[in-house]
């Protein structure tokens, strides 16, 4: 039996002109998280991509999982194909949906033609195959309202697909579709889901995280590029810049005053971020602050701290408090990542009063006992980047 994949478009299908360029987006996005499972053909019509396996054996449990995480699509459903007539369409029902059909009590047969030359009206087509499953489950009672399974058919342009409920798809925009980001991120909760977050909008991601060894270990800069990993799979490819920050953190606490350590370092790494963002094209920062969360994030901290930055800073997380950020963690499977006790440079040379409504002047002067141009400099030449996800 013939079985595909079959993902229903977003948002893409409200653009205007530039509807095709997004559409291609996503083609091209589903065929790169397919290629690791196996060779898929795809092709879409009418708002509805169709991924069918181009050869035999393929791990369609796999393709399934990986067609959910491709942003773009708002439902997702495994297929049976068969040709347009009612009885190759019941007996396709019948056996491809066995297993579902034995454990439930009622069911529904919901049926929408897109081939108007079907010669069954899409109701009098639900009536005639429910009529018959009900013949051969006898157990099932039909149930229009509140069915506990219902059975789809679709009859398309060239055949006929029949699947049970769509399961949702990952929504938002194609990868890639609204430019690239540069976020900033940390082995912590929050700028992995800032950066999902982001992508979900169309945004192709590339990482700078900030590196202080001996102060950080190797675990925890593993810990980060698991965390890329794990992003990957709902973005395809990430390239990670890793910076050496060491040297400006121990000249940070040697040198500026110790309530402003933080918001020092912290334009520091916007300065550093910045610059590799430019030099790999991206239009904009993303970082995983909410409102008032540490003593970082106050609005005057953050104020002080975007000031150091050279591009727009995103923030999507802004208004979140934590237990909704770790729902969205959970969601994404990083959580488990993010909470392993590895330490990261943000917490090397914490203040034990940072000060949490900065000046920009204090802060300017501050930053002028150290070079930051010098060091800033080395850092971003000393830079290495891993590409995660190939």
């Amino acid at each position: 039996m013939e079985e595909v994949i079959l993902l229903k478009m977003g948002e893409t299908v409200l653009k205007g002109l530039n509807r095709r360029s997004f559409e291609a987006r996503f083609l091209r996005n589903l065929k790169n998280s397919l290629n690791p499972i196996g060779p898929f053909d795809i092709s879409i019509s009418q708002s509805t991509v169709y991924a069918s396996p181009a050869e035999d054996g393929v791990d369609m449990d796999a393709a399934f999982r990986a067609a959910k995480r491709v942003f773009g699509a708002v439902a997702v459903s495994r297929a049976a194909v068969c040709a347009k007539d009612v009885d190759a369409i019941f007996n396709t029902a019948k056996e491809y949906l066995r297993p579902e059909l034995m454990s439930v009590n009622s069911f529904k047969v919901e049926s929408k033609r897109a081939d108007k030359t079907f010669p069954l009206t899409s109701i009098a087509l639900s009536q005639e195959i429910g009529g018959r499953l009900q013949d051969v489950y006898p157990h099932l009672k039909p149930d229009m309202h509140h069915p506990e399974f219902q059975t789809d058919i679709e009859i398309r342009d060239t055949a006929a697909y029949i699947h049970a409920r769509s399961h949702p798809g990952a929504g938002g925009m194609p990868v890639g579709s609204n430019g690239r980001a540069a976020v900033l991120l940390s082995g912590g909760i929050d700028s992995p889901v800032a950066a999902w977050m982001m992508a979900k909008r169309g945004l192709e991601l590339i990482c700078v995280h900030f590196a202080s060894p001996p102060y950080t270990s190797e675990r925890a800069l593993d810990k980060v590029l698991k965390l890329a990993g794990i992003l990957t799979e709902w973005t395809g490819p990430i390239g990670v810049f890793i910076v050496p920050f060491t040297q400006i953190q121990t000249a940070i606490r040697d040198s500026a005053p110790g309530p402003y350590n933080t918001v020092i370092m912290r334009r520091s790494m916007m300065r550093i971020a910045s610059a590799l963002a430019k030099q790999n094209h991206c239009g904009a920062l993303i970082t995983g602050e909410s409102l008032g969360q540490v003593a970082s994030q106050t609005m005057q901290a953050i104020t002080i701290t975007e000031d150091a930055a050279a591009l727009p800073v995103f923030r999507p997380l802004i208004g979140m408090d934590k237990e909704e950020i770790v729902t969205l963690a959970r969601k994404i499977e990083t959580f488990e990542t993010s909470i392993l006790p590895y330490e990261d440079c943000c917490t090397v040379f914490t203040p034990q009063h940072p000060k949490t409504k900065p000046r920009l002047d204090e802060t300017l002067t501050a930053e002028a006992l150290i070079n930051f141009a010098e060091l800033e400099s080395q850092a971003i030449l000393d830079t290495e980047k891993q590409v995660i996800g190939i």
